[in-house]
């Protein structure tokens, strides 16, 4: 197990420079700290937490702030989960999970306790309700998802409006004047999941430009619901192909469309919105653009590190939209 005389001697610098980088007791120049970071990520050196914590007020934990809803799809939430946690735990952070369902009194009670060095949100409204709390506390802030207002935070989202264009250009490409769209509840528009209109709007834009007839549906996202809907869409269908922005839907399409006996991609084209891990998880065969919840999480977590470590260096906050890349399954003709 690497040690502090370990990271001092491959950065370069005396031991007790490390001690300042770690504790932030004394300025070191950026170019240091730096090094003293890459020797430490070299390394996998892990910081004895319960001292700094004593030594330096530094409790070594982020508190991650997850809101689960009964009308969301658990496993496609929790893929953001484990990418946070394995960044924090490799910056030598623990991560504190809270799911209390008041989020704006769960960051106060948490952030005032002095229990965590930074808080990470997730399920980001439009309108977040946590986002004023989170103004008034000292720790630094992240998140993963676009609010109206990111000024103060370091933010990061897929860039929705762009994957609905992409998406569509690649159906108006291949000769599909008629499509079918399956978007999140309803719920998740009322209460302001931004991503879903930001990712529906601009489909059905860019459809408009192509001329193209779009008829859009909310989906269910639990069982029987789910293909009990699917089934009633199938059955009125004249579209030939289908946008699936749904992660419980589009988990339970394979299995819908085998029963009824129609193939992808020759009765029907199929793309869909998921991450490469949640498209092995369930065997989806089906041309996607990619979520990224695992870049999405580990920059997040790198940006509100590196704010924790470094109050004194007044950054500019950014928010950062990942381009989308689609992957090709050939589920479309």
């Amino acid at each position: 197990m690497a040690t502090i005389e370990d990271v001092a001697r491959r950065a370069g610098v005396a031991r007790s420079t490390v001690s300042y980088a770690l504790s932030g007791k004394r300025s070191i120049s950026r170019e240091t700290r730096e090094r003293i970071e890459a020797a430490i990520t070299e390394l996998g050196f892990t910081p004895n937490a319960g001292a700094r914590a004593l030594a330096t007020s530094q409790t070594m934990v982020i508190g991650l702030f997850v809101q689960f809803f009964e009308d969301e799809f658990s496993p496609a939430m929790l893929q953001y989960v484990l990418p946070i946690s394995d960044a924090a735990r490799e910056a030598g952070y623990d991560i504190l999970m809270v799911t209390e369902s008041d989020g704006a009194h769960a960051v106060q009670r948490i952030s005032s306790s002095g229990m965590v060095d930074g808080v990470m949100l997730l399920n980001v409204a439009y309108e977040d309700t946590r986002l004023p709390v989170m103004h008034k506390m000292r720790q630094p802030g992240a998140m993963v998802g676009l609010p109206r207002d990111p000024d103060g935070f370091d933010v990061f989202d897929l860039d929705f409006p762009e994957s609905g264009r992409i998406l569509v250009d690649h159906l108006a490409e291949r000769g599909h004047r008629e499509i079918i769209l399956i978007t999140p509840r309803g719920d998740v528009y009322e209460r302001g999941g931004a991503y879903a209109w930001r990712f529906r709007d601009a489909a059905l834009e860019r459809a408009a430009s192509y001329g193209i007839r779009v008829k859009s549906y909310f989906g269910e996202t639990t069982q029987p619901a789910i293909n009990q809907q699917l089934n009633e869409i199938l059955d009125a269908r004249q579209e030939t192909a289908m946008i699936v922005h749904n992660d419980a839907v589009i988990a339970a399409l394979p299995s819908v469309l085998y029963s009824r006996g129609i193939r992808v991609p020759d009765d029907l084209s199929v793309v869909g919105v998921f991450s490469e891990d949640f498209g092995r998880l369930f065997s989806l065969p089906y041309t996607a653009v990619e979520t990224s919840p695992n870049k999405l999480g580990r920059l997040a977590v790198q940006a509100l590190v590196q704010r924790m470590l470094s109050p004194e260096i007044a950054t500019a906050t950014r928010v950062e939209l990942v381009p989308p890349h689609i992957t090709d399954r050939g589920s479309t003709r």
